[in-house]
Formats: structure tokens, sequence, C-alpha cells
């Protein structure tokens, strides 16, 4: 978890460090992210490093849950399954993420470093989901990986996507 050290600095210098980091993450899958390159990019001493985060998965958690925060800001799910909602969500999340300055971090994380973080559906919030929003939730994310994965195949995934969405409803009635 981040530190109030760092949570408290000027914001010049946590934006410093957070470029730093994004340029790591974007760069390098988790594995192969040396700490020794974010702290000479952000012009940190290691052990400031280390005053801020507990490690380098836990900056690169903060970095993740930022970039989360800012795409998702606008995304909304109910708790009543609406088909055509989850595919103008799914689609602004791409649009989103593609014109992010997180755009390369995302899909670090999703082709390399998904696997090696905490389980995108692990939390009890997702359990409570009705079986349609569970199902399209997991469609959702399936949607993105290929997108971000293979941008050519976008249309493709996302007419399947919704064909998908529109199965559920379906079985819903």
């Amino acid at each position: 978890m981040v530190k109030a050290t760092f949570t408290n600095l000027p914001a010049t210098k946590k934006a410093l460090v957070q470029s730093a980091l994004l340029r790591e993450f974007s760069n390098y899958p988790l594995q192969k992210a040396q700490v020794a390159r974010i702290v000479k990019d952000a012009g940190i001493a290691r052990g400031a490093f280390y005053k801020y985060f507990d490690d380098l998965p836990d900056s690169y958690q903060y970095l993740y849950q930022c970039a989360l925060k800012e795409i998702h800001a606008h995304l909304k799910i109910g708790p009543i399954f609406d088909p055509k909602l989850f595919y103008q969500s799914v689609v602004q999340f791409i649009e989103h993420t593609q014109s992010s300055k997180f755009a390369e971090l995302i899909k670090m994380h999703v082709l390399s470093n998904e696997s090696v973080v905490a389980k995108p559906f692990s939390n009890d919030a997702s359990i409570e989901l009705s079986p349609q929003n569970w199902s399209a939730m997991v469609l959702s994310h399936a949607t993105i990986h290929m997108v971000l994965e293979n941008p050519r195949q976008k249309k493709a995934v996302l007419s399947r996507f919704k064909a998908g969405l529109e199965l559920l409803e379906k079985g819903a009635n």
C-alpha cells in the first residue's frame, strides 16, 4: 500500500515519481521492471522509493489503480442487467484507454501483468452480482483483452460481444 510519505509529497515531486513509474511499467512487464530505472528517471534516492512504497509490486498496484480511476471514472453499471449499458461501457473503456496517457500501461497489464497481480474477479462484490451482470462482466474483460491484444479486430470483437450480451438478455427472459 502506498505510504503516507508519498501521498504527502508536494504535487510536483509526486508527479515526477508517477511519471517515472508510468514510463517503467508501460515499457517493461512487472517481472522485468527495475527500481533502479525508476529512481534514476524520477531523480530520487533508492531509499526514498522504499519510503513511498513497500516494493515494486506495491508501486505498480498504486499506479494501476490511478489509471483505472481515471479511465473508469465515467463508467457505471447498475444492479439490473442492461446489455446496452454494458456494451457502451466497454466501448467507452476501450476508447478512453486508447486515448489515455495510461494506454500502454493498461495494454501491458492486460497482456503481461494481469497473471502476476491480484485477480480481477477475486473480490466479494463480483460474487454478489446477478448471473447476467457477472457473465457480462467476465465477457467484458475478455473483450477488452482481445481488443488490446489485436486492435485490428476491434470491430469484429465488439460485434461478437454485442451478440453475446443479447444472448444473455434473452436467457434472462
